[in-house]
């Protein structure tokens, strides 16, 4: 009976390519095929390290349909890796059907771990790190954008996202709004590259500086907020958001009776939101 192959996942480079394991670099000079999100970019990096393997395309079109294919060929006895452009594989990035179905096909999967834009950001954010929700990239339409921040604006968890260099502007501002622009944030951009930075302030003074400098509305970014605080705090600010939502609908005195309810915050806490 054939043995079956690994699917190793292994993490790759965010931007300094000296970040690159030994035993990732191992891994891949010696599977068979290397699945890649973008091949082309995968081919550098094979490249630099003197590397020659076969590449398999697999992003969020193909991966259902390939992933089927690749089961097989670990099954047959093939070892494989999957890697994405950069960074820990499935972190924002496809995958995950590749690897629910091999598993489900009692496939060993295998983690190489490494480089992780948004642990790299967290390192040295100097937030609390103890607990924090990574809410990866941020909903392109600003309706869906202002909504997903709205409901994260009680949250305590200290909280991670993903951001373009097009859209940063606008994020940071719907995030001061959201959170409140007193809210500590960190911006970490370009992070392992040559124009690293990291800024730390307000999310008010963070926004202002991004607008005010070109050089810093340029690369790849990661935004981590301070969490809501205590619990106290927290049923305040989902207090003050379901107000807002419920006083399109409702008379004032109204909704900051039901909002108080379903958060458990004081209804006097409520008032500076707008109500009576």
């Amino acid at each position: 009976m054939q043995t079956p192959g690994t699917l190793y996942i292994v993490a790759t480079p965010i931007g300094n390519l000296g970040d690159l394991s030994p035993r990732a670099l191992e891994t891949l000079r010696t599977v068979a095929a290397i699945c890649a999100e973008d091949t082309r970019h995968t081919r550098q990096l094979l490249s630099h390290f003197g590397l020659e393997r076969p590449l398999l395309a697999l992003h969020q079109h193909n991966e259902e349909q390939q992933a089927a294919q690749l089961v097989a060929r670990l099954q047959a006895g093939d070892s494989l890796a999957l890697v994405s452009d950069a960074g820990t594989p499935l972190v924002s990035d496809p995958g995950f059907r590749l690897v629910r179905a091999a598993r489900a096909a009692a496939i060993k999967v295998s983690p190489v771990p490494g480089a992780c834009a948004a642990i790299a950001a967290l390192s040295v954010a100097g937030l609390a790190s103890d607990r924090f929700a990574f809410e990866g990239f941020l909903p392109a339409k600003a309706s869906a954008r202002r909504e997903r921040l709205g409901k994260l604006a009680a949250e305590p968890r200290t909280l991670l996202f993903y951001e373009s260099a097009h859209r940063i502007e606008e994020a940071l501002d719907d995030m001061a709004a959201a959170f409140g622009g007193a809210r500590a944030a960190v911006l970490a951009r370009e992070l392992t590259k040559l124009f690293e930075t990291v800024l730390d302030g307000p999310l008010e003074a963070l926004a202002a500086q991004v607008k005010a400098d070109p050089n810093q509305r340029k690369g790849e970014f990661v935004v981590i907020v301070e969490g809501a605080g205590d619990d106290a705090d927290a049923k305040v600010i989902e207090g003050k958001r379901l107000y807002a939502k419920l006083s399109e609908h409702l008379p004032p005195s109204t909704a900051a009776k039901l909002a108080a309810e379903l958060s458990g915050a004081p209804r006097k806490a409520l008032y500076g939101s707008g109500g009576d």
